[in-house]
């Protein structure tokens, strides 16, 4: 059961997650349309089986994959555990809440079931190699999002001095606010400049903006990169502990959790 339902390797664990991705785009596809008023008027009883059969299957997946495991509370609290797990609950909610003053509840509550496509992800090899480059270039961006917002400080306040509150720079908070929409290439254009000073300092920020949006690009690609090369060397083979992939072909134990690794 293991190897099917987490491995990807075996003609079983291709065909369950086949099944799955079908399901899993469906369900969102029908969330979707259910928000379009004519076409809930016209097809909400299509609308309520379909809910209710994808509730199910994804019941029977949830437990399936919590029976397969040898550690069930690990899987359970993991992040992809708790979406499998968000995945099926809305519905059975709405059974508990009553009332016609409850409705808008009932409603926010279904459209949580939007959270399905986060179960895409663990069918998707290229948005797990994402994921670990985003996670190892962490610290790297952290520390540049905090040289951006010393930046910004600096430059809102000296905006603040040089345009002033009479035109429409009425606080340093606000001046920043300008600073980060100019710095981003966003430009509202709800406020600006005015002066030839303040716009020679625009000018340099919205040419800072540039190589600011580079910079975090790059250390993602550089990581992507050494990450899809680590990945090359690694198999498909699942860790009946923790169920994570990404292990040596001759590897006897899990370099995540410790545990022995299925032969």
């Amino acid at each position: 059961m293991h190897e099917v339902i987490f491995g990807a390797h075996t003609p079983m664990g291709k065909l369950f997650d086949v099944v799955l991705l079908i399901a899993i785009v469906l369900s969102v596809l029908a969330v979707l349309l259910e928000t379009v008023e004519t076409i809930h008027q016209r097809y909400r009883d299509i609308f309520i089986i379909a809910e209710w059969v994808f509730t199910i299957l994804f019941t029977i997946e949830y437990v399936m994959r919590v029976i397969a495991v040898r550690k069930p509370l690990k899987y359970i609290t993991s992040f992809m555990g708790l979406v499998d797990l968000l995945s099926t609950l809305p519905t059975y909610i709405s059974l508990l809440v009553a009332g016609p003053q409850y409705l808008l509840v009932i409603r926010t509550i279904r459209l949580l079931r939007i959270f399905r496509i986060l179960k895409l992800s663990r069918y998707i090899s290229e948005a797990n190699s994402m994921t670990r480059a985003l996670r190892a270039s962490a610290v790297k961006i952290t520390v540049f999002i905090g040289g951006v917002l010393v930046l910004v400080l600096i430059m809102g306040t000296i905006m603040y001095i040089i345009e002033g509150p009479e035109r429409g720079f009425n606080s340093i908070p606000r001046s920043m606010y300008w600073t980060i929409v100019t710095i981003t290439t966003v430009g509202y254009g709800d406020i600006a400049p005015s002066t030839a000073l303040g716009q020679a300092l625009a000018s340099i920020i919205m040419l800072l903006g540039y190589g600011i949006i580079a910079v975090p690009t790059g250390i993602v690609s550089g990581e992507l990169v050494r990450s899809k090369m680590e990945e090359s060397q690694h198999s498909r083979k699942a860790c009946l502990d923790c169920s994570k992939e990404g292990h040596d072909e001759n590897a006897d134990f899990c370099k995540y959790c410790g545990a022995k690794m299925p032969t």
